[in-house]
């Protein structure tokens, strides 16, 4: 069972995750996007993901996953071949961030028929005091990639992941994107960990 008694810092970075009261919706998700799982239920809830700033295609109005498949890659940081391809065809790679670059573990989901990748803080390494949203660049390998990729929350991948593998789940249904532009942030369906 999650603690969702924690309390995070509150910043005065409207970027950042946990802003300050009064920031605007707009301001707080400019150019982030929100995907909703809808199973399993003890996942239901909207997520807030960071696109990559300057490489693969972007989340944009012409691309929308609809009870799409969020498939937990295997082995589990995409460094290397993706065993589990049947999988992830035609849906989104879930990944784990380390041991190679995310251009490259974008590349491995997208040769695996991957239609977009998210990238999560390590499950075993996040570290809860610095979990926050951060920018995925380009590391100039000169590697084509054409999918969608973003970075989620450690906490929020970390528990996506562990709930998966407890239920003995290979994937979550989701939507993508989820518009909350006009959402108040109090009406948001965020997960109990998050904090706003």
């Amino acid at each position: 069972m999650l603690d969702s008694t924690i309390h995070y810092e509150k910043k005065e970075d409207a970027n950042d995750l946990h802003f300050y009261d009064g920031a605007s919706t707009a301001d707080v998700i400019a150019g982030d996007v929100f995907f909703e799982i809808l199973d399993p239920p003890e996942l239901s809830y909207s997520y807030r993901i960071r696109p990559a700033k300057d490489f693969g295609a972007p989340f944009n109005q012409s691309l929308h996953f609809e009870k799409a498949r969020l498939v937990p890659t295997v082995p589990i940081h995409s460094c290397s071949d993706i065993l589990n391809v049947d999988d992830i065809v035609g849906h989104i790679a879930l990944s784990e961030r380390g041991e190679c670059s995310f251009v490259f573990k974008t590349m491995k989901a997208q040769q695996a028929g991957a239609r977009a990748m998210i990238i999560t803080e390590s499950i075993d390494k996040w570290d809860e005091s610095l979990d926050h949203l951060i920018e995925m660049v380009d590391d100039r390998m000169e590697t084509e990639v054409n999918i969608p990729a973003a970075f989620l929350l450690g906490r929020s991948g970390a528990t996506i992941i562990r709930t998966l593998r407890k239920m003995q789940k290979k994937y979550a249904l989701v939507n993508l994107p989820v518009n909350m532009t006009h959402v108040p942030i109090s009406k948001m369906n965020q997960p109990p960990w998050i904090a706003w």
